[in-house]
């Protein structure tokens, strides 16, 4: 053997038995997210079962609801789900803003408790293994340390003991609330509960006035376990901003996508953006397939 293929083959067995000590990435680079879509943005008009048949045609595989207090209306989302092979994967809570977790006011936290109670019910009834929940709101009459304090107890004291019973996830949502304003806090909040039942529940859009979605993901990493998918455009001008439709924002969104796999995220992205027909939707789902393949959806 020559010195030079010598040197070949030690370097080529150095690499060899390096790659043999590397976790196997298989999972990370094969297990796409799974596609969703929120239950207001398909037409009202048509009955549950109809929405989620559409929804399959449209190539979605899970809806998020939003929170249900009759029974009966509950029972047909369920029947529609299973008739349709479409899965329920979330719940969106409905009383979070109207009756923040935060407030001083004690009937409309007891009014919060029960409809977080009513969600997480709903998420076990449906199958769904998470529920958002927004934890509080920062205003005149509520200061930022009130705000985290008084919503970590709440859900602490009062509806953790329930997800726990249900094995529900809580996953909390970072919005326009003047709240969890940077991921690093995010990251503290969820992490000081010490529970396999808090999670984060990250929206892509939400965080683009004040940070970028790729820093909040590499941050938050393994606690995200739902992401919602929205975009907007920047009048830094005249301070102001548009909803916009998937990749006609400001979104990098090739850089989300890279970010997602870095973290080998592989559960439900969730479209929240303006509902309309199947032709519109059906360019919707278009444009969700192209930001998964790692393309500007537009």
């Amino acid at each position: 053997m020559s010195t030079v293929n010598r040197r070949a083959f030690v370097k080529g067995a150095a690499l060899l038995s390096g790659m043999a000590v590397l976790p196997s990435r298989t999972n990370a680079d094969t297990s796409l997210p799974q596609k969703g879509i929120l239950i207001s943005m398909l037409p009202e008009k048509l009955s549950y079962l109809d929405r989620f048949k559409l929804a399959a045609e449209l190539g979605f595989k899970g809806i998020e609801m939003q929170t249900i207090g009759d029974a009966k209306v509950a029972d047909e989302a369920r029947d529609a789900s299973t008739k349709s092979g479409v899965r329920i994967h979330s719940v969106m809570n409905m009383d979070h803003w109207k009756y923040p977790l935060s407030s001083d006011n004690l009937q409309d936290v007891k009014r919060s408790v029960q409809g977080m109670a009513t969600s997480l019910r709903n998420a076990k009834l449906w199958g769904a293994d998470t529920v958002l929940l927004v934890p509080g709101v920062v205003n005149p009459k509520t200061s930022y340390r009130d705000a985290y304090t008084r919503s970590q107890k709440v859900i602490r004291e009062q509806i953790l003991p329930l997800a726990q019973e249900l094995q529900v996830v809580i996953a909390i949502e970072e919005v326009w609330n003047k709240f969890l304003l940077s991921p690093l806090e995010f990251v503290a909040y969820v992490d000081e509960f010490r529970s396999p039942w808090i999670k984060a529940y990250f929206d892509v859009g939400n965080v683009v006035l004040y940070g970028y979605p790729q820093d909040w993901i590499r941050t938050l990493r393994k606690r995200i376990v739902k992401i919602h998918l929205k975009d907007f455009s920047m009048d830094r001008a005249k301070d102001m901003f548009y909803w916009k439709n998937l990749g006609e924002g400001d979104i990098d969104w090739p850089e989300v996508r890279k970010a997602l796999g870095e973290i080998a995220y592989s559960g439900y992205v969730t479209l929240e953006i303006e509902g309309g027909d199947a032709t519109y939707l059906k360019d919707v789902s278009r444009r969700v397939d192209r930001f998964l393949s790692g393309q500007k959806p537009a």
